[in-house]
């Protein structure tokens, strides 16, 4: 998945997406960008009012689109999700559905200069995430999940394609990264328990 795209990265997502399954296709005659990948690719944007945006990117580059305001229940059991080459999270409040769909996130945000996004959520579903070289909006939640294993960063998207392709054939490595995901989501919980202890002291009535 690529969880909370932002401006100009699905141009850049979907570009290498095409060359890496071109790549295969040259070797192995495939027809398919899913096939050749090895995987089914969930877009989610960061903005709805960009979904018709990304969902018109996807198409313009020829591949097949299914978008998740379309599926009855499960993608698994809707013909023309398993068709479509890109899965369009278009809806909103569902993140740890798209999380639970996938192996390895792209973090959104991380791979142009826009600061990146939060991890913490995908952490606490378990999924492991490639981050691109600008997490600065979030810069010791990312050292912090690269330390525990949780996060992998790349330096552009190429690199980030490969590594989250890596990873979610890799069935030792995505499970350990899970693992790991979970693990750091749990040592991190109760900031807003803190907050409350922190402040009561101040939030006494004044006798």
């Amino acid at each position: 998945m690529f969880a909370s795209s932002r401006e100009g990265e699905e141009a850049l997502f979907i570009q290498q997406i095409l060359a890496v399954a071109q790549s295969k296709r040259v070797l192995i005659a495939i027809k398919t960008v899913a096939v050749a990948l090895e995987a089914k690719v969930l877009v989610v944007p960061r903005h709805p009012q960009r979904f018709d945006e990304v969902a018109a990117l996807v198409v313009a580059h020829g591949l097949t689109l299914s978008r998740r305001s379309s599926w009855q229940g499960s993608p698994f059991d809707d013909e023309a999700a398993m068709r479509a080459e890109v899965w369009l999270g278009d809806t909103l409040g569902e993140m740890p559905l798209y999380y639970a769909l996938s192996d390895v996130a792209l973090l959104g945000g991380s791979f142009e200069k826009l600061g990146g996004q939060n991890l913490i959520e995908a952490a606490a579903c378990g999924c492991p995430v490639v981050m691109g070289p600008h997490t600065f909006n979030f810069a010791d939640a990312a050292d912090l999940a690269q330390a525990a294993g949780a996060a992998q960063r790349s330096d552009d998207m190429a690199a980030g394609l490969r590594l989250a392709l890596q990873v979610g054939q890799d069935r030792t490595q995505q499970q350990r990264m899970a693992q790991a995901a979970l693990d750091f989501a749990l040592a991190h919980q109760g900031a807003t328990d803190r907050t409350v202890q922190a402040l009561r002291p101040h939030l006494q009535p004044q006798g």
